[in-house]
């Protein structure tokens, strides 16, 4: 009996094997209701095609950083100016596009103890809020320092009692004025002197001379007799001072004179449409000093 008793045990696996290894066929029914040319099934999505929304997001990112940049440059370090009076002439032309170095005489604030700013100078060219009006920027050259004494004879610059040699100079007016080649000049009035100006003006003077009180910064233009200075408004605060003229990026010509409205509008339509003829290239990329 116990030679027997296995045999039933083997002939119950045998049937299950043969399921396992070979499935019966699908009923005839079933093949025929299936589509010849039906598609495949949907194979997962695969990571691959998340790429593009990752580039768009890094895209984004790289512009918000470029923009981030750009407002700080703007901010703190060099801002574009263009020129568009002939005060400073011959050294700045009407027409002429400049780069402001920002960082370069700014004072306080976190800055200072990052970036090596500078002591203004005596012939420094500086970029400033014009004192009257701060909402407009005005570009001249440093003459008085604070304490210094000055005053103009005969067009001749005298600080503190010694001729300034100014080699950058030009004078175009033919007519003599008193109040530029000559000041302190209180005998005489000129309408385009600002009225607190004037009034200021006999207090700072002393055995006429200018004194140039702490703080404050006396600029004139290089083109003497076409600018509109400290001989007509008075002192720069420190505060006032915004940075200096670092390079000419682009310079133009066809801005020049003064001419009606429709007279501009045609010159800026005619540098509008030919910008490579109007271009002064020997000017592009000159380091203002």
């Amino acid at each position: 009996m116990t030679d027997e008793a296995p045999q039933p045990a083997i002939e119950a696996q045998e049937p299950q094997t043969g399921v396992l290894s070979a499935p019966a066929p699908a009923p005839a029914a079933e093949v025929a209701q299936a589509p010849v040319d039906a598609p495949p099934p949907k194979a997962p999505v695969p990571r691959a095609e998340t790429k593009p929304r990752a580039a768009a997001l890094t895209s984004l990112q790289s512009l918000l950083a470029t923009v981030v940049i750009a407002i700080f440059v703007i901010t703190f370090l060099v801002q574009a100016f263009q020129i568009p009076s002939e005060s400073m002439e011959n050294t700045l032309l009407v027409g002429d596009y400049l780069l402001v170095d920002k960082a370069h005489f700014a004072e306080g604030g976190i800055w200072s103890a990052i970036l090596p700013y500078a002591t203004i100078h005596r012939g420094d060219i500086v970029v400033f809020h014009y004192p009257v009006d701060p909402r407009q920027h005005f570009v001249k050259r440093v003459i008085g320092l604070p304490g210094d004494h000055l005053r103009i004879v005969d067009k001749q610059v005298l600080v503190n009692g010694v001729p300034l040699h100014e080699a950058y100079t030009q004078y175009s007016a033919r007519a003599h004025d008193g109040l530029r080649y000559r000041f302190p000049n209180l005998q005489s009035i000129d309408p385009s002197v600002e009225a607190a100006w004037w009034k200021e003006l006999p207090q700072l003077v002393n055995r006429g001379e200018l004194v140039v009180p702490r703080g404050e910064y006396f600029v004139l233009g290089d083109n003497r007799d076409r600018s509109l200075d400290s001989r007509y408004w008075g002192f720069v605060p420190r505060e006032n001072i915004i940075g200096r003229p670092l390079l000419i990026y682009w310079s133009v010509e066809g801005l020049e004179g003064d001419g009606a409205a429709g007279d501009k509008l045609a010159r800026f339509a005619y540098l509008v449409t030919h910008p490579l003829e109007s271009a002064r290239w020997k000017r592009t990329f000159r380091v203002v000093n």
